[in-house]
């Protein structure tokens, strides 16, 4: 079956978090502490608050008494106070500031001031077009935000590639009509997923055809 490496796009779409930065030790301290102040069992948490907004990981969670809203601009606030360990997976940089500017956007579970932070300290390029979760009324893995991405650069979601790196965003780049590649570069346990996968940005280079369409090569 052709692959995303047999086609071109009009733009893509890139995850943050564990798709083009590490965020994973930073993100794990904050929500670690925030987990064993509510007596979560943290070590069985953690993994579940991956590619999610904030406030839908902890609404899910009907913990009595808790405002997730509140919770989650709090947990904001502190993850926005360390970035101590954030960084640019290999070979990202590079790849992203050779996309040309209006045919790329990040859609990310992230606010807009964390996703800014975490930008600056992996060193990574802040797009024209960034979709955040204050930007939509459902997070992943609903498709909202892959649309609205879509969107804003003027395209169909159908006609671009998603990035991702879990499951919520890849069950969202699926239901928005786009074709999803994988990157596997933070993942600790092996993923099971029928889409192709990219280890590193290393060695990835960009097709720009005559007509502004995309192609990836490695």
């Amino acid at each position: 079956m052709p692959t995303c490496f047999d086609r071109n796009y009009s733009a893509f779409l890139f995850d943050m978090d564990g798709t083009i930065l590490s965020s994973l030790l930073a993100a794990e301290r904050v929500w670690g502490a925030w987990a064993a102040r509510q007596g979560l069992d943290v070590a069985a948490f953690l993994p579940t608050m991956h590619g999610a907004r904030g406030v839908d990981t902890i609404t899910k969670l009907g913990l009595p008494g808790i405002d997730p809203a509140k919770e989650a601009a709090e947990i904001t606030e502190a993850e926005i106070a360390d970035v101590e360990g954030v960084y640019a997976l290999p070979g990202a940089a590079e790849f992203l500031r050779s996309l040309p500017a209006d045919r790329w956007a990040i859609v990310t579970s992230s606010p807009l001031r964390l996703a800014q932070k975490r930008l600056e300290a992996a060193g990574l390029p802040i797009p024209h077009f960034l979709v955040t979760a204050e930007d939509v009324e459902i997070g992943k893995p609903d498709p909202q935000c892959y649309k609205l991405g879509a969107q804003r650069l003027g395209f169909s979601a159908s006609d671009c590639l998603v990035f991702e790196d879990v499951q919520a965003g890849i069950l969202a780049g699926e239901a928005a009509g786009a074709d999803v590649v994988v990157v596997t570069a933070t993942q600790h346990h092996e993923l099971e997923t029928a889409h192709p996968t990219l280890s590193t940005y290393e060695g990835l280079t960009v097709q720009r055809f005559a007509d502004g369409r995309l192609g990836l090569s490695r």
